[in-house]
């Protein structure tokens, strides 16, 4: 069994500043020369500083796991994740029965919701995985030694022939993001993070709780319409943790970032819910 203790925090990999909008972008992936008939690596782990080789399957993650994330949280499942392999291929899956993972590529242009029951092959040389369990976000990577695909470049040109979907973010908006998802991005160590209240957001924003409450809805339901999940409840159950989810889809496709945190003092004026022309 392997314990990590630490005061750390996730981080977010800095990246260019993008201010008024994100676009995700698809691309194509190449196989790696690595023969299928071989047994893969294992796979290493970073969390709080550390690294922990996989030496077992399945290797579970949870309060009480191969991995302990927190054994002080009694929001947190004693196995929330497990990892094991299968045809050569690495599988995370999610053994718990109520907490969702968010997990993404290391650039941000992959993000899966990894429900209760779900599992997801790994093919990255490195995953992020996010998730929060009561008022604590938590984060750590895989790495994969013989990663089964390589995502090839794709350079933005101005058509926009490679965008999907985009996102436009008004100035407020962001600023709401970021103030929720700002300890997570100040932290230098993957680990643990404390998620802000509303209440918390709001002051640090300096507006008042109705300001913040009714453009939080404008971003979820913004973001909801571009089929991110897990921001609006089901019928008859209510979206507590859409708060949570946001700050790790925010992170996982680089919405925001370290660099963007200026932007939290930055002052504005007027209605800025509309999208600008």
């Amino acid at each position: 069994m392997t314990q990590l203790t630490d005061s750390g925090r996730r981080s977010t990999e800095p990246a260019e500043q993008r201010i008024a909008m994100t676009e995700w972008t698809m691309t194509t992936s190449t196989p790696a020369t690595t023969s299928h008939d071989a047994r893969p690596g294992r796979p290493e782990i970073e969390f709080c500083g550390g690294l922990v080789e996989v030496d077992r399957e399945p290797f579970t993650i949870g309060r009480d796991a191969d991995l302990i994330v927190d054994d002080d949280n009694r929001f947190l499942h004693r196995q929330f994740l497990g990892l094991s392999e299968s045809q050569g291929v690495w599988l995370l899956a999610n053994v718990g029965t109520r907490l969702t993972a968010t997990v993404s590529d290391r650039d941000g242009r992959l993000e899966a919701f990894l429900s209760p029951g779900a599992v997801l092959p790994l093919v990255f040389d490195e995953t992020l995985v996010r998730f929060t369990a009561g008022p604590t976000s938590y984060e750590f990577s895989i790495t994969l030694p013989d990663p089964a695909f390589v995502a090839s470049r794709i350079d933005e040109n101005e058509s926009g022939d490679t965008t999907v979907g985009r996102t436009v973010m008004t100035p407020d908006q962001l600023r709401l993001i970021l103030a929720l998802a700002e300890p997570a991005l100040v932290a230098r160590v993957r680990g643990g993070a404390a998620l802000p209240s509303s209440g918390e957001a709001a002051r640090r924003l300096g507006w008042t709780i109705t300001k913040f409450n009714r453009k939080l809805d404008n971003v979820c339901q913004k973001l909801a319409s571009q089929g991110v999940r897990g921001l609006h409840g089901e019928p008859g159950r209510l979206a507590s943790n859409r708060r949570a989810r946001l700050v790790e889809y925010a992170l996982a496709v680089r919405l925001v970032t370290r660099d963007d945190l200026a932007l939290i003092d930055a002052s504005t004026s007027g209605d800025t819910d509309a999208v600008p022309d």
